[in-house]
């Protein structure tokens, strides 16, 4: 997990670039706790929509967010980076977020209701 509280700007990109990185929307089916994490962090499964499908997802957002409350719940996500294994867990997916001022993690999400499988633009 990368927090850059500095307020530093990072290197300048070109559109294509941007283009390169898939961020979707999708709603959570399920949430559950994931003890064996190093950071406090949930196992979520995300619904992309019938195009990306249902990726998995670790997520370093237990401090702020219980797993039941999480479900329905519309969240962005990377969804075009190669699979990373986390501890004994296959994370297919990379939730956005951004963090508060202690650090943890509030879920990026649509300010109103979206299409699971759009992408951001």
């Amino acid at each position: 997990m990368h927090k850059d509280m500095t307020g530093e700007i990072s290197p300048q990109i070109v559109f294509d670039d941007f283009l390169k990185v898939d961020i979707r929307v999708g709603t959570v089916v399920s949430a559950e706790p994931f003890p064996q994490a190093r950071k406090p962090s949930l196992k979520l499964v995300i619904d992309f929509g019938p195009v990306v499908g249902r990726r998995k997802s670790s997520a370093q957002i237990a401090a702020l967010y219980a797993p039941e409350a999480l479900i329905g719940k519309q969240v962005a996500a990377v969804v075009n980076f190669p699979p990373r294994q986390i501890g004994p867990f296959m994370s297919e997916c990379l939730t956005l977020g951004f963090p508060d001022a202690s650090g943890a993690v509030v879920l990026a999400q649509p300010s109103a209701p979206v299409p699971d499988g759009a992408r951001l633009f």
